[in-house]
């Protein structure tokens, strides 16, 4: 029996097979994706609860410290204003005072009551120079911290952190309508605690559990959801597998008598050859600041257009470009392009930036920076000028490789920005060992901007992240006017999408940059419409 006949009875086998007990195998698969999905999510919320813990704590004792370098350690008019001036600094330290061996308050600023009871335990012969308690006060289920720093003269300066510095509520809106999260300090003493779930009478088997320690302070976050409620993600999708198992019979067959009767090499000559002709260009989506109207650059896209014309969508030859290796080859091709089309543009206008898109194989060895300088080293385009994207949507295979040949793109000037985050494999891992010069907000939570909560609460953490790291930050899929108005009550300052313009080809980015960089500022739709009524 000939190769083709085997591989079209194997995939009529596998058809009958799927017609048979679909639903068994996708309630199976889709399960599973569930409850690793939500014990993602969940660890993700432990990991950021902990990191708001550390980063409030830190703050705090840095405070202590730098009040005990200044010797403001008295109650005196002139240290009280000192300590005021250090709660102005934080932001969420809301009083800072004295308390003497017994642990009882001395002062207070601002003023409040001092009574006699005591709000720190007695200082031992042993104790160290740190200590971290709570107070009964409370806010929304959060209670107020207290962080001390001992003087070694039997006082210790106290700073209360506001509820405000941990009081976040993380996670996706399936989860975080049934999960309850908390925050412990030391001997599981309560810091935090969000949602109303309880676990107590439930089955085990149908509870998940998340716990994360901190690695610098005696701090465990705890994340507990319903099994349900992660198996509830994927209900609509079960539905749509019960009904489709005959499709997916019908579909594995076209696949089969395809697969036996097309030449093997047929897809990857075709490929070679549009390579060869050049078919794959650039296209460039602008990235505007949406506080000035101005052109901050482009991010170039990667555009198939066929000899008679027709353009092919990435999504139907990148798969099959960086599973083959044909996307090395494909983007020396566009980087020298890049250079052809817009260095003219670029050398006229050396603050604009040009963003490149590399995936996880480019990170495998040294030669994307070869490229880089071999493309760009003589070129018009200055190395201060190119951005390189790193995309979560396939994960890095060495980290430390990775870090290696970004920290070289960054010594020649090249910037460095994490596509898609929140979405892929990366996530933390990538921000905390990459060096990412510049964070890119996913089109995912630019659409549910204005209507929930989650996902502005997560662009404003990665505001506050960019901020705190020195990283920069820029919107994708920016679509509606209402959309830049929150993003710029956010923080966020760079945006794209199509409400400023879609991917242009050479020529049109060219003379929308010329006409932006000669004093005018892009236009919204929306705007027009407005200034027209």
């Amino acid at each position: 029996m000939s190769r083709r006949y085997m591989i079209f009875l194997r995939a009529v086998g596998v058809s009958l097979l799927l017609a048979l007990a679909p639903l068994l195998a996708a309630n199976f698969v889709l399960d599973n994706y569930a409850l690793t999905n939500a014990r993602t999510e969940m660890t993700a919320m432990a990991e950021r609860y902990v990191a708001r813990g550390e980063n409030a704590i830190s703050s705090a004792v840095a405070i202590l410290q730098k009040l005990h370098r200044n010797t403001a350690v008295t109650c005196s008019r002139e240290d009280r204003q000192i300590f005021i001036a250090a709660i102005s600094e934080l932001g969420y330290l809301q009083r800072i005072g004295l308390v003497d061996h017994n642990g009882v308050r001395m002062c207070i600023v601002p003023d409040g009551p001092i009574g006699g009871e005591a709000i720190l335990p007695a200082l031992r012969p042993d104790a160290p120079l740190v200590g971290i308690g709570m107070l009964e006060q409370q806010f929304l289920g959060t209670h107020v911290a207290v962080v001390s720093w001992n003087l070694g003269n039997s006082n210790r300066l106290f700073a209360e952190v506001s509820p405000a510095a941990i009081a976040i509520d993380a996670g996706p809106e399936y989860l975080r309508a049934f999960r309850r999260a908390e925050l412990r300090l030391g001997n599981d003493v309560p810091w935090m605690s969000v949602g109303g779930y309880s676990s107590e009478l439930a089955d085990p088997d149908q509870v998940i559990t998340v716990e994360l320690s901190s690695a610098r302070y005696p701090l465990k976050a705890v994340v507990v959801a319903p099994r349900t409620a992660a198996i509830s993600l994927v209900k609509d999708l079960k539905m749509i597998v019960a009904t489709a198992s005959a499709g997916f019979a019908l579909v594995f067959i076209g696949i089969g008598v395809w697969f036996s009767w097309r030449p093997d090499s047929e897809a990857d000559d075709e490929f070679i050859a549009a390579i060869k002709r050049k078919e794959f260009i650039p296209y460039y989506q602008p990235v505007m600041d949406i506080e000035t109207g101005r052109l901050r650059g482009c991010e170039v896209l990667m555009r198939w257009r066929r000899l008679d014309g027709t353009m092919v969508s990435p999504g139907q030859f990148m798969p099959y470009a960086e599973t083959t290796g044909h996307i090395f080859e494909m983007t020396r091709l566009l980087m020298r392009q890049t250079v052809t089309e817009v260095g003219e543009l670029y050398a006229e206008n050396p603050d604009l930036k040009l963003s490149v898109n590399l995936f996880a194989g480019h990170f495998d060895d040294r030669r994307i920076i070869e490229d880089i300088k071999e493309i760009y080293g003589k070129s018009p385009i200055a190395y201060q000028q190119i951005v390189v994207e790193v995309t979560e949507r396939l994960p890095l295979q060495d980290l430390e490789l990775a870090r290696k040949l970004i920290a070289e793109m960054q010594a020649l000037g090249v910037r460095v920005a994490l596509d898609d985050v929140g979405t892929g494999h990366g996530g933390m891992a990538y921000l905390q060992k990459l060096g990412i010069d510049i964070i890119k907000i996913d089109k995912m939570f630019i659409d549910a901007l204005g209507t929930d909560d989650s996902s502005t609460t997560i662009v404003d953490s990665m505001v506050e992240l960019a901020d705190n790291l020195g990283m920069g930050i820029i919107a994708e899929g920016v679509e509606r006017m209402e959309q830049v108005e929150r993003l710029r009550e956010l923080g966020v300052t760079a945006a794209q999408g199509y409400l400023f313009a879609p991917p242009l080809p050479g020529k049109l980015y060219i003379d929308l940059a010329n006409a932006l960089t000669a004093g005018g500022t892009i236009r919204s739709a929306s705007e027009d419409d407005e200034e027209a009524a």
